[in-house]
């Protein structure tokens, strides 16, 4: 590409990532378009679909993904496998807000086939270093893969809610896999981050008001 070609590029990746953060993979083209100060004809050349655009967007999240799963599944100890796999992949959910909803999110037919088989191939790794976790006798036995999805909702609410509080990201991760271990590790904790119970955000978007009468 030209140079001004792969600035173009770089631009209507960011502003997608942002885009999509703010308002979901379904925003309209012309709003990334907009944010990256390009005519929506540029963005549909780059990319001819909204899909390329939430590969590309995404891309490097995702091969951190695929790289991660493979160095847990041959790591030795499954266990140190296991965490560093999920502090990754939360830590690029805290990073990236729109990175979780193209994580799962299904590709239309002529990408379907390669993503399907990718998915299952990753889904399948990660069984196999469960198991090898909970033989090992590092993992409860009552663990289950899916609950990896449902750590995901839980912490992606967080980083929703408060966006800029990574030591809350953190600290919540710290929780949930300690609830996962085996055995307690008796290991402290992260500092916490901002949230209290005065200011912590609402249903409405508004705060806390006052003590809690404790």
């Amino acid at each position: 590409m030209r140079a001004d070609a792969l600035r173009n590029r770089a631009r209507l990746l960011a502003a997608a990532r942002e885009v999509f953060a703010e308002r979901g993979l379904d925003a309209p083209m012309a709003t990334v378009a907009r944010r990256a100060g390009v005519g929506v004809a540029t963005l549909y050349r780059r990319f001819p679909t909204r899909d390329d655009l939430v590969r590309a967007a995404f891309a490097e999240q995702m091969d951190t993904c695929a790289r991660v799963l493979d160095e847990a599944v041959a790591d030795p100890d499954p266990w140190r496998g296991f965490q560093r796999l999920v502090e990754t992949v939360c830590a690029l959910q805290a990073e990236e807000r729109g990175f979780p909803e193209a994580f799962v999110r299904a590709f239309p037919d002529t990408a379907r086939a390669h993503t399907d088989a990718a998915r299952a191939q990753a889904a399948q790794d990660f069984g196999r270093l469960v198991a090898r976790a909970q033989a090992a006798g590092a993992l409860r036995p009552d663990f289950h893969p899916a609950d990896l999805s449902m750590l995901l909702l839980a912490h992606g609410g967080l980083v929703v809610a408060t966006p800029a509080d990574h030591a809350a990201s953190r600290r919540l991760v710290a929780y949930l896999l300690e609830s996962f271990r085996a055995h307690p590790s008796r290991a402290a904790l992260p500092p916490p981050g901002t949230l209290d119970l005065i200011t912590w955000p609402l249903p409405n978007g508004e705060a806390a008001q006052g003590g809690s009468g404790v």
